[in-house]
């Protein structure tokens, strides 16, 4: 992959093709933007509108699975991503991510959020390169929506 220079080459190479975003499941946007900043709203791994992994990390999650899961919210992101710059996947290369926050549904003494953020975030460079490196937090929390075991929200840059 390493001859791949722009998005839609790197996307063809890992042989993704980005979803249409996600319908917002409650009372929120995609999206918002302000300035050239641009916050999405929480990511699940939702495949075909269908959530790909129920559960939690250290009662019955794997730190791989969750990880791979975190990988699936973040190509919701970037679709989501994608919609904000414009629509294209050529549009991409307009996008910086900032911060990403990956919210991970944990026992009490599971503490590798890191390594299941970790999906996300690689997914994030592969696509986009150096504009995909970016801040990031992994926060452990009780419960997530529809009882998914990853969200994934980012803050990006379209210049």
């Amino acid at each position: 992959m390493s001859e791949a220079t722009t998005v839609a080459e790197r996307l063809a190479a890992l042989r993704l093709t980005l979803p249409t975003p996600p319908a917002p499941a409650a009372a929120y946007q995609p999206f918002a933007v302000a300035g050239e900043l641009v916050h999405t709203a929480g990511q699940l791994p939702l495949v075909d509108g269908t959530l790909a992994g129920t559960g939690t990390c250290g009662d019955g999650v794997t730190t791989e699975d969750a990880a791979e899961l975190a990988r699936l919210a973040a190509i919701n992101v970037l679709a989501v991503a994608r919609a904000a710059a414009g629509g294209t996947d050529a549009d991409l290369e307009r996008v910086r991510i900032v911060k990403v926050t990956v919210f991970v549904a944990s026992t009490p003494d599971f503490t590798e959020q890191h390594l299941v953020a970790n999906g996300a975030s690689t997914l994030l460079a592969d696509v986009l390169g150096d504009a995909g490196v970016h801040a990031r937090s992994a926060v452990g929390v009780s419960a997530l929506p529809l009882g998914s075991p990853v969200e994934v929200e980012a803050i990006l840059r379209i210049g």
